[in-house]
């Protein structure tokens, strides 16, 4: 045992990931069912304890890949909770980070095995602990973010309709936002590529595909390029 710190107290650290989905218009959140106590069966975010030899952003990576089956997944953090009686079974601090990803990549085996679904955003219902505060803390940060961010497309499919996009915006702001004036908006930009084929899943005449051209927004923003919906 090192002889250093012997007289400091020891407490748990852990994370906690508020995974992000959409499909058909709607944001989803993926829980599960506590499989122990205290607090045993009832709804929790995804989450794990720093191991001894890991570092916190390799604890995050594990949890994620862990629960979604995906690596690269597009994460940050949202702040520290440290209140002393957050957890009912020991002095823990949690680390929260929200993660978005694309729903056609997620492994739905996964659910099964950890118990888990996804459930639409304004359903949620009473989180263990205080997730439902790390829920509306990322909610605030992910609307901010948004606006002057292309974090959106980490949601979306690789190719995606311009009414996909709207949707997507609109269910991150609850509020229905003008056809026009987001196409217009979406297109001058210049950041997205559109395809020769549509879908017509939702009418005859259909809606292209469109993709979103990441090294292009990168170039623009060395050039002082500022992303604003």
């Amino acid at each position: 045992m090192s002889p250093f710190y012997i007289e400091q107290e020891k407490f748990f650290v852990s994370v906690d990931c508020i995974i992000l989905g959409f499909k058909e218009g709607k944001l989803y959140l993926l829980i599960s069912k506590r499989k122990f106590e205290p607090l045993k069966g009832q709804d929790t975010l995804m989450g794990g304890f720093v191991r001894s030899d890991e570092s916190l952003s390799e604890t995050v990576t594990r949890v994620l890949f862990e629960y979604t089956g995906i690596q690269d997944v597009f994460m940050e953090q949202v702040g520290a909770y440290g209140e002393i009686n957050r957890d009912e079974g020991e002095r823990v601090i949690s680390l929260a980070y929200y993660a978005l990803i694309n729903l056609e990549l997620f492994d739905e085996e996964l659910c099964k095995k950890h118990n888990a679904r996804w459930e639409e955003l304004e359903k949620v219902g009473k989180l263990i602990f205080d997730h439902n505060q790390m829920l509306s803390d990322t909610m605030d940060i992910l609307r901010k973010k948004a606006a002057t961010q292309p974090l959106g497309f980490n949601l979306l499919p690789e190719r995606f309709t311009l009414p996909q996009l709207q949707s997507l915006y609109e269910a991150i702001y609850q509020t229905t936002l003008d056809k026009r004036n987001f196409r217009k908006k979406i297109l001058e930009m210049d950041i997205l590529e559109k395809q020769e084929d549509k879908d017509k899943s939702s009418s005859k005449r259909g809606a292209f595909y469109y993709e979103f051209r990441k090294e292009k927004y990168n170039e623009l923003l060395r050039k002082g390029f500022y992303f604003s919906l």
